[in-house]
């Protein structure tokens, strides 16, 4: 077993009222950023970051969890709204022609595994847009969170997540925060478990050849009840695999680089937020995207080994997926207060942050 190495502060306790669903982690100091060869440009220059203490899920947002605040609230989630074509317009290169009545229905992305070897450049093989997909029917109409909902919540864009989270009195992740609870205290480790490849027994992730055969050795075809695998060392549950997680933070991926001066690599970074203004140049007319962290039942080493815990996603926060969800982060003020907010007050969709 690796030795942990990341420096924790002295007398950072878990203030009174922390309940068995929410972890407390203490505050401290790591080397964020890419380990190993698999990790992308994006991960580096790897870095001093130093964190308060906060308390993070256990484990992701469960089906229970999520249909409790729907149930409260009457939230509509992104994936059950009425799309608005001049919205999504405005979004999108000039010219761009409106698509079929079909594919502007209320509904997600669903992955869909294609019954033959394809090529891994082409996603479109297995990611089909399915109308009536939303969290209730995470594989489109038919489908049932029935017997699942120790499952975590999928379906969910990053405002849905968003939503949830105030309504419990907590917050989204930063990324800097995520990738340290992650770590679980071990330093300079590929792996959430050290530098051992994954296998069937440590997350949930493809077992087979992806995309098209999967042989189901860890127990699941989709996602996990939440708690089926090994807690880190910080007792935290499916902080690889399982489900993508959305983070506060808007994503550029030259962070890590504006963060570090030249001449100054040995500063240390305290708590990091991400990038204020960005844009993505891959796609400049799409609302800027926020970053997912940890990976999901979908990746495998051969096309996304993203269950490493220093990996990062872009994502738009209108995307929502079969394999999205979340979990929720406290402040120790936060968590005092936990449960002060009226749980019958409806909830408004919220817009996203410049």
């Amino acid at each position: 077993m690796a030795v942990l190495s990341v420096a924790v502060e002295a007398g950072m306790e878990p203030p009174d009222g922390s309940g068995s669903d929410m972890t407390w982690i203490p505050g401290g100091t790591y080397t964020m950023g890419g380990v190993g060869p698999e990790a992308r440009e994006d991960e580096f220059p790897r870095h001093r970051v130093r964190i308060d203490g906060f308390f993070i899920g256990t484990h992701e947002v469960t089906n229970t969890e999520f249909k409790k605040f729907v149930d409260a609230t009457g939230y509509r989630t992104v994936a059950e709204r009425a799309i608005d074509w001049e919205e999504i317009r405005r979004q999108l290169p000039p010219g761009t022609p409106r698509p079929s009545d079909e594919l502007l229905k209320p509904g997600s992305l669903v992955f869909h595994s294609p019954d033959r070897p394809v090529s891994l450049d082409d996603v479109s093989a297995w990611w089909t847009w399915t109308a009536g997909a939303d969290w209730r029917h995470p594989e489109g109409p038919g489908s049932t969170i029935e017997g699942r909902m120790d499952h975590p919540v999928v379906q969910v864009a990053w405002e849905d997540a968003v939503a949830y989270c105030d309504w419990v009195g907590g917050r989204l992740p930063y990324e800097a925060e995520w990738e340290f609870a992650a770590r679980g205290g071990l330093e300079g480790k590929a792996f959430i478990w050290g530098d051992a490849q994954i296998d069937a027994a440590r997350a949930n992730a493809w077992t087979g050849r992806f995309p098209d055969l999967n042989d189901a050795t860890d127990g699941h075809v989709r996602t996990a009840p939440v708690g089926s695998y090994p807690p880190n060392g910080f007792g935290l549950h499916d902080m690889a695999g399982n489900v993508w997680e959305w983070c506060a933070d808007q994503y550029r991926p030259d962070e890590y680089r504006r963060r570090v001066k030249a001449g100054d690599e040995d500063a240390v970074v305290d708590n990091p937020r991400g990038p204020g203004e960005t844009v993505d140049p891959r796609n400049p007319h799409a609302p800027v995207s926020r970053v997912q962290r940890g990976g999901s039942f979908l990746c495998h080493p051969s096309y996304c080994s993203s269950y490493r815990p220093s990996a990062r996603m872009a994502t738009t926060p209108d995307s929502a997926g079969s394999h999205v969800g979340f979990r929720v982060v406290m402040t120790p003020e936060q968590m005092k207060t936990r449960g002060a907010n009226d749980p019958s007050k409806p909830v408004e969709s919220r817009d996203e942050d410049d």
